[in-house]
């Protein structure tokens, strides 16, 4: 009897097992699909001149922007400032 208890105990241990990566990946999955829909993309507007602009500051790092901007304006940017000069 001591070996079918024992099968009976690897079978209890591998069931709980199962269930435990099953309800693992459910959790997961659920909160992986919260966590993408609570996002939104949204496109930053520019705020109006004389204004502080809200949220973080993107700079324009295209190659036709950065060709026309000042060592100054590179510097601010490369800070993560808003840039106040031209």
């Amino acid at each position: 009897m001591n070996g079918f208890r024992k099968s009976i105990a690897a079978a209890a241990i591998a069931g709980s097992m199962l269930v435990g990566g099953v309800v693992g990946a459910v959790l997961y999955g659920a909160t992986t699909i919260a966590a993408s829909a609570a996002t939104t993309a949204t496109t930053p507007t520019p705020a109006p001149p004389g204004t502080t602009p809200s949220g973080k500051f993107v700079p324009n790092e295209t190659a036709a922007h950065e060709a026309t901007e000042s060592a100054a304006r590179e510097a601010q940017e490369n800070a993560g400032q808003v840039p106040t000069v031209p």
